[in-house]
């Protein structure tokens, strides 16, 4: 049984282009695999509990017995996320840029979760050199040449935790001018949003059936399985 982890951070459920974008490499990853067990982490509409990760950095350095009760919860559930990695073979981050920078549940969620002993920068990452797709949604354009170039700080951060620290093989699937649609002011660049989606679906497609591929070769290779 292979096992993907998905991250979503967007705060809509419907009409959020990350999560669609996300599903389209799910499905894909799906119809190439005949067993294949999603473990979802919703942190968008689920948000962790915001005084989560302060408790655990206070948990940190105390013996078990000297923790308080919402201390020993909160690294509790920091241990329940570092499982969920590490049971997973690949990775699907949907994460769309929200003014400016990482959505605050997906910041909220790598804060707890690097405060794990397994997942803290200072030790060799548990997961290292497995396959990831970070998903990012922009409503606007951020490219070379833009007026605002350089403003997008989500994505830059994100690549520094999930290859630097945690060592993933990560792969970027973006779309830019998802606000098109419903901003009059850009109402002129609503064809060019519209396959700019295409084309990062298109792209979410592709990359699913390469990782299915990848993850079967991956399979066939363990001991038992030829």
């Amino acid at each position: 049984m292979t096992t993907i982890f998905r991250l979503d951070a967007s705060i809509r459920r419907v009409g959020s282009r990350s999560r669609a974008l996300a599903s389209t490499l799910e499905g894909s990853i799906r119809a190439q695999l005949a067993e294949l067990d999603v473990v979802r982490r919703d942190v968008g509409l689920s948000p962790l509990p915001a005084t989560a990760w302060a408790l655990a950095v206070q948990a940190g350095p105390k013996a078990p017995s000297e923790r308080t009760t919402e201390e020993v919860e909160a690294a509790a559930l920091a241990t329940e996320l570092a499982d969920e990695m590490l049971a997973a073979d690949a990775f699907v981050f949907s994460v769309p840029l929200y003014n400016y920078a990482v959505s605050q549940h997906a910041k909220a969620w790598i804060d707890l979760l690097v405060t794990e002993p397994r997942f803290t920068v200072k030790v060799p990452s548990p997961i290292s050199k497995r396959p990831a797709y970070l998903i990012s949604a922009r409503g606007g354009a951020y490219g070379p040449g833009m007026p605002k170039e350089g403003w997008d700080h989500a994505t830059p951060w994100l690549r520094r935790i999930f290859e630097d620290n945690w060592g993933l093989d990560l792969q970027l699937i973006d779309v830019e001018l998802t606000l098109a649609d419903v901003n009059p002011a850009m109402a002129s660049l609503r064809d060019l949003a519209a396959s700019n989606l295409k084309q990062a679906h298109a792209a979410a497609k592709q990359a699913g059936e390469r990782l299915a591929a990848r993850l079967t070769k991956a399979l066939a290779s363990e001991p038992g399985q030829a």
